[in-house]
């Protein structure tokens, strides 16, 4: 497979490669728009890793991975924590989606799932090992769970870059 040539517009990332129209149908990465295929900030750094993915800017420079991560700390502090819980499951056949309509950062598909046919099964919300959480921020995160009728996923994230997930589902008695 070529790298699929992509560019760097208002903080997205858009392509219109054949290349990236045939990853989206086979393995999901990107949302479709028109004739387009936008890919999120862990989407793009990850396929950048896997070196899947080329990104230049509108004066057609190549951008390296080291300037896309900064880029993306910029905008969100905790980004990198966040990307080793993407990076984590989709390594181990996961799909993973942004959430931030239904309030979280990642909508998971166990594995084999289609996501034009099924629902996703789990919110995800990444956090560092050290972050402190109260009981009101747990009680809030299993709400959007509830609501969205899904799974709460929490992926606790070491310093190491260990991950340990915790999942929380709702049962009647």
């Amino acid at each position: 497979m070529a790298k699929i040539k992509s560019f760097l517009i208002s903080n997205q990332i858009v392509s219109n490669d054949v290349e990236a129209k045939n990853l989206f149908a086979t393995s999901r990465f990107g949302e479709k728009k028109g004739e387009k295929i936008i890919y999120s900030s862990f989407e793009s750094l990850y396929l950048t890793e896997k070196n899947k993915l080329e990104i230049f800017d509108l004066k057609d420079n190549l951008l390296e991975t080291k300037t896309l991560l900064k880029k993306f700390e910029k905008t969100d502090k905790n980004f990198y924590t966040k990307y080793l819980a993407f990076q984590d499951l989709r390594e181990k056949g996961y799909i993973v989606k942004t959430a931030l309509k239904f309030g979280a950062e990642f909508r998971v598909y166990e594995k084999g799932k289609k996501i034009t046919h099924d629902h996703s099964k789990w919110i995800c919300f990444p956090v560092p090992e050290r972050e402190k959480s109260t009981w009101q921020d747990f009680v809030a995160k299993n709400r959007v769970a509830h609501s969205t009728k899904k799974n709460l996923l929490i992926a606790i994230v070491d310093e190491e870059g260990d991950i340990s997930y915790f999942e929380v589902k709702w049962t009647r008695v």
